[in-house]
């Protein structure tokens, strides 16, 4: 792995925990790595988080386009064929 070395400032605290590790230069990297990698997951959950809510909006909006079509006609054939038959069979007591 190439290695590139960087002057960087801390703020005291943050030095002070440093003090007994051993190679802060993979102990910083590995940190690094690990909070660019949970930024990466929380933008990509927030992210899909807006897309769903987007589409939610879309299929609720196509949901009652259907609503509003899929019953021409259906419904009167519907009862008007429950209310023939019901007049071709005979009730029985």
């Amino acid at each position: 792995m190439n290695t590139v070395r960087i002057k960087i400032t801390l703020p005291f605290e943050i030095a002070e925990m440093l003090k007994n590790v051993k190679n802060k230069s993979a102990f910083i990297a590995e940190a690094v790595r690990e909070q660019v990698e949970r930024e990466k997951k929380a933008n990509l959950i927030k992210e899909l988080s807006e897309g769903y809510k987007e589409r939610k909006k879309e299929e609720k909006e196509l949901s009652l386009d259907w609503d509003t079509t899929s019953g021409d006609g259906i419904d009167l054939f519907f009862y008007s064929s429950i209310k023939t038959s019901s007049n071709l069979m005979p009730m029985q007591d």
